[in-house]
């Protein structure tokens, strides 16, 4: 068990970080390329960018659990040295999500709020690399 809580952080941090790579990055930019209108790209980017902040909430979630943990001491320091990232990218998924996807989907100065819930992907995608790259290291005291 100690071992998994171990290595759990590491999975947790590349599968955020994975899984916004492969949406912001590859996903998304194919559908406007291969789908019949902007308009459904769109429609589906949509979705895809809830479970995005879905999958960021789970992820920043389970760190912040494993950072109280007191079975792998190591482990939860690495974790708690990485928290204002984790806390910064978990908050760019909800102000996306909830402050600037509604203003996307009523089309409210769309070249404004596109920017930004592009910039907060981007911050939140650099929170999680950082997440990343600190679980790979030594535990940082």
């Amino acid at each position: 068990m100690r071992a998994l809580v171990a290595r759990l952080p590491g999975i947790v941090a590349a599968f955020w970080w994975g899984s916004l790579s492969t949406i912001g990055f590859l996903v998304v930019p194919l559908l406007f390329k291969h789908l019949a209108t902007p308009a459904i790209a769109g429609g589906m980017a949509a979705r895809l960018f809830t479970a995005q902040t879905w999958v960021s909430i789970a992820c920043a979630l389970l760190l912040l659990m494993v950072s109280r943990s007191a079975r792998a001491p190591e482990t939860a320091d690495r974790v708690r040295a990485a928290l204002p990232f984790i806390l910064a990218g978990l908050l760019f998924a909800l102000l996306a999500e909830f402050g600037v996807a509604p203003r996307i989907v009523a089309r409210d100065n769309l070249p404004l709020w596109h920017a930004v819930g592009s910039g907060m992907y981007l911050l939140q995608w650099v929170s999680a690399a950082v997440v990343l790259w600190r679980m790979q290291g030594p535990a940082l005291r």
